[in-house]
C-alpha cells in the first residue's frame, strides 16, 4: 500500500474523512467532509506529522523552517518537524504566529524560530478552501523578513473551484502568490481508494464524481 493509500485509510479511521450530505461554509452541498478537529490523540498527531514529512520529501521541497498558522497549524508544524528528524534525519526548525502581537516577555508576533532573510519556509496547513489563511500569513512572514516561501503542504486538495473563480484555491495560490501547494492526497486519490475498497464507501463515488462535475476546477488529465 502506498503512503497515499495509507493516509486515506488513516483519515477514515480517525473519523476525519466522512461521507454523506454536508453543507459547507461556502454554501455548497458536498457528499464528503473533512474535519481536522477529529485528530485527538498523541498517536494520531504523530502519524499525521509523518505523512506531512513524506509529502515534503516526495515533492523535494527545500525547507529550513516549518510554519504552522495559528491555531490549527501549530500542532501540525511541530509534529511534521519531529517526523522530519525521526524519519529523514533533517533537523528543521518550526515556527508559528500569534493572533495578536505579544508586548511582554519575549514579545513579538512569532513563537519558535524567528523568520530571517533568505530563510526557506514551508507552510503546514490542514485543508485549503478559499486560500484566506494563506493570504493572512504571507504578509506576516514577508513583513518580518525577506523569506523564501518554498511551498505549502495540505492534507487534501479538494480540486474544486474557489468561490467566484474557475480555479481552485491551490491554483490561485500559485497564480496570485507564487506559492506552490502540495497535497498529501487529492480527491481523485480518495475516489480511487473507494473504488479499490481500500476504505469503505464505494457507493459514494457517483455522488463525489457528480459534485466534481459541477464544482471541480480544471486540473487536466
Amino acid at each position: 500500500m502506498t503512503y497515499k493509500q495509507q493516509f486515506i485509510r488513516f483519515l477514515a479511521e480517525c473519523g476525519v474523512l466522512k461521507f454523506g450530505t454536508f453543507q459547507l461554509k461556502s454554501g455548497r452541498i458536498a457528499p464528503y467532509f473533512l474535519n481536522a478537529g477529529e485528530y485527538k490523540t498523541g498517536a494520531q498527531i504523530k502519524r499525521l506529522g509523518e505523512f506531512y514529512a513524506a509529502c515534503i520529501e516526495e515533492n523535494g521541497l527545500e525547507v529550513q523552517t516549518l510554519f504552522g498558522p495559528a491555531y490549527k497549524g501549530v500542532p501540525l508544524a511541530i509534529s511534521a518537524a519531529v517526523a522530519m528528524y525521526e524519519k529523514y534525519g533533517r533537523d528543521v526548525a518550526f515556527c508559528f504566529d500569534r493572533k495578536e502581537v505579544k508586548d511582554h516577555g519575549e514579545g513579538g508576533m512569532f513563537v519558535g524560530k524567528q523568520p530571517e532573510d533568505g530563510e526557506k519556509i514551508v507552510i503546514i496547513e490542514d485543508v485549503m478552501t478559499s486560500g484566506k489563511a494563506l493570504k493572512e500569513v504571507l504578509p506576516k512572514l514577508r513583513g518580518a523578513a525577506d523569506v523564501n516561501i518554498t511551498g505549502m503542504v495540505i492534507t487534501v486538495d479538494r480540486m474544486e473551484k474557489a468561490l467566484g473563480s474557475e480555479k481552485s484555491a491551490v491554483q490561485q495560490a500559485w497564480d496570485e502568490e507564487g506559492v506552490r501547494v502540495c497535497s498529501i492526497v487529492t480527491i481523485r486519490d480518495i475516489i480511487e481508494a473507494l473504488e479499490q475498497d481500500i476504505i469503505a464507501g464505494r457507493e459514494h463515488v457517483p455522488a463525489i464524481r457528480a459534485y466534481l462535475q459541477q464544482y471541480g476546477a480544471n486540473y487536466g488529465g
